[in-house]
């Protein structure tokens, strides 16, 4: 049955008709706190990053001038030369229990390779997920500070529960200084890059009970799993 669903999903490369749809899903789940919001000028700048899926046009003609619908998105930001980060992964609610975010993060992982990228991260609230697929959990402060470029404009940011992973590209030797590490490595060698974003990191007095208060949002379901249901453990 899963097979049978994503056969139905076309992937590709996303083009400058997709943009208005990205920014759409992408933002919607920044409205939840779930993601960072991304504006249609920096898709648009930045568009041959992106992948796109969508429901693949069955027998009957689509009407003219239509497209069919957006199922999910995914994105690559480089973050030195040798390492590249996974961002803006959303899977619409039509297209969950689907394996749609699997097959964005394969696609990615696949062009990431291609590019000579030694090694692919990400910030995640669904770090099981992504061990599946072979990634591993890092120490979040061994990744590049470029990760936390945009991060500082989260409303999370000083109560973030995402989990950093990783996953090799290659078999070569690996620059330790410019790649992420597992969580026991000693991240020293950026030291005075992270003091600045470390100090703001620092929850402020009082943060502690507002997030406690908020909550944490449901993560977007992204595996082959069916969504849970609201209110479920």
């Amino acid at each position: 049955m899963a097979t049978e669903a994503m056969s139905e999903i076309q992937l590709q490369p996303a083009t400058a008709d997709d943009v208005s749809a990205i920014a759409e899903l992408v933002n919607g789940f920044a409205a939840q706190n779930l993601m960072l919001p991304r504006t249609e000028e920096s898709i648009l700048q930045s568009l041959p990053d992106w992948l796109v899926a969508r429901a693949r046009p069955g027998p009957e003609a689509e009407p003219p001038g239509s497209r069919p619908q957006l199922l999910g998105c995914g994105s690559l930001v480089a973050l030195t030369e040798q390492l590249v980060e996974i961002r803006s992964l959303a899977v619409a609610p039509a297209g969950q229990g689907k394996g749609i975010g699997r097959r964005i993060v394969e696609e990615l992982v696949q062009v990431a390779t291609a590019r000579g990228y030694a090694q692919i991260c990400a910030l995640t609230l669904e770090e099981g997920f992504f061990e599946r697929i072979g990634f591993d959990v890092v120490d979040r402060w061994s990744i590049s500070p470029k990760l936390w470029q945009d991060c500082i404009y989260c409303p999370k940011f000083h109560h973030c529960d995402e989990v950093a992973v990783a996953r090799n590209l290659t078999d070569r030797p690996l620059d330790k200084a410019d790649t992420a590490q597992p969580p026991a490595a000693s991240p020293l060698l950026k030291w005075q890059a992270w003091q600045p974003l470390k100090l703001a990191y620092r929850r402020p007095p009082g943060e502690a009970a507002k997030a406690q208060a908020a909550g944490n949002s449901r993560p977007i379901p992204l595996d082959d799993a069916e969504p849970r249901e609201e209110g479920a453990e």
